[in-house]
């Protein structure tokens, strides 16, 4: 018999059923999923070239330039995660030798440097400590410094807990011959954002965060001054599986008879779908609202305890993730480990330039209520007694 010529046993762990446990989400993302997305992403698959799947794509991009603020026509979503949205944006924009200014305070800004690197661009950094943010001077003065032809610059820094004001940027940007490259992958849906408005270039997103979908796809929207430097190029992408040229005819952004490109995660695209159709249903700034008034009860709360929050400026304070020193004298992973064990909660330590400094909380999508804040609060309450600190 053919069996008798295998060599490897069918794994335990796949003849036992699979168990997930509830837990609450109150980390940088994913975030929890609710039950009418989660229903989404369950229905019945079919063809990524059937039409109600390609309606559904359409929706999308609607969903997307209500969500962006956008009436830009290469408007989409990635097949894959915010760091593949990252890659789309700079791979598409960026050839070999092209100078690009990267704006950091953050591991975001430390990963679109090392991408555009890869590319063999002509990087340059424009740097301010973890916890601050970049004014219009700063900006500038790196504009005239080493006149880029794309700036990057992360508007929700998920590593810090930094909102980045946008306001001037894009004017900025396009006085001096620049584009203006986004990273809203931690804000969008929790603080105001205007593509259009405030021109930006190129804007990017997850879905895992406020939208509180599975991660696995990226809102991407170009704007016509990118969409001209797309055309422009000497080069084709380095990357087929995100070329904007082969996406956008897949997405049906160009007018033309759609041409298969790849086969997309349809039933993720449901998702967010129905990620976007709640936030529609709510309203951008309802949104915004409930997501700063949660951000606000929590830092106040944080206060109260006698902690101290990294992001000393109340309006420089990411409203979904919000980031609080770690206390002195407390070990951070002790402190997580406790809520995950005691409470069934996720609550993250710093990354990037923060490990070892902060707790990153999140409130995000419906993860964003009063009860939440009062539940995180509460834990942390518990896990500072629970927790050993050591003598100093």
């Amino acid at each position: 018999m053919a069996t008798s010529l295998l060599r490897v046993s069918p794994p335990e762990g796949l003849l036992r059923p699979l168990a997930v446990p509830e837990r609450l989400l109150l980390g940088p993302g994913p975030s929890n999923v609710p039950r009418r997305i989660q229903a989404a992403g369950g229905r019945q698959l079919l063809g990524h070239m059937h039409p109600e799947v390609l309606q559904v794509m359409d929706e999308i991009k609607a969903g997307i330039q209500y969500a962006f603020q956008t009436r830009n026509r290469l408007t989409l979503a990635i097949s894959g995660s915010g760091h593949c949205a990252m890659e789309a944006a700079l791979f598409n924009l960026l050839e070999q030798g092209d100078t690009v200014l990267v704006a950091i305070n953050g591991i975001w800004g430390q990963r679109a440097a090392d991408i555009a690197r890869r590319l063999g661009a002509n990087v340059c950094e424009l740097l301010k400590p973890p916890g601050k943010y970049f004014t219009p001077q700063d900006i500038e003065q790196g504009l005239v410094q080493h006149k880029p032809l794309v700036l990057f610059i992360t508007h929700g820094e998920s590593s810090t807990g930094v909102l980045q004001p946008l306001e001037g940027l894009g004017e900025l940007c396009h006085r001096h011959g620049c584009l203006l490259l986004v990273d809203a992958v931690a804000s969008l849906g929790g603080a105001p954002i205007f593509m259009d408005q405030q021109e930006i270039d190129v804007l990017y997103s997850g879905s895992q965060k406020v939208l509180n979908a599975p991660p696995g796809t990226a809102p991407i929207s170009f704007s016509e001054r990118a969409r001209e430097k797309l055309l422009r190029r000497k080069t084709k992408p380095p990357s087929f599986y995100l070329d904007m040229d082969w996406l956008a005819s897949y997405w049906g952004c160009d007018g033309e008879p759609r041409r298969y490109h790849h086969t997309a995660p349809i039933n993720s695209f449901f998702s967010l779908r129905e990620g976007l159709a709640m936030l529609a249903e709510q309203g951008l700034e309802s949104s915004w609202e409930r997501h700063r008034a949660n951000c606000t009860q929590l830092c106040q709360g944080l206060l109260d305890m006698g902690l101290e929050l990294f992001v000393e400026e109340e309006k420089a304070r990411l409203p979904t993730i919000t980031t609080v020193r770690v206390p002195e004298g407390y070990d951070w992973k002790d402190i997580t480990a406790f809520l995950m064990d005691n409470h069934g909660m996720e609550v993250a330590g710093g990354l990037g330039p923060t490990v070892g400094k902060v707790l990153r909380i999140g409130l995000m999508g419906c993860n964003s209520t009063s009860g939440n804040v009062d539940r995180v609060l509460r834990a942390l309450q518990d896990a500072l007694k629970g927790c050993h600190r050591s003598r100093l």
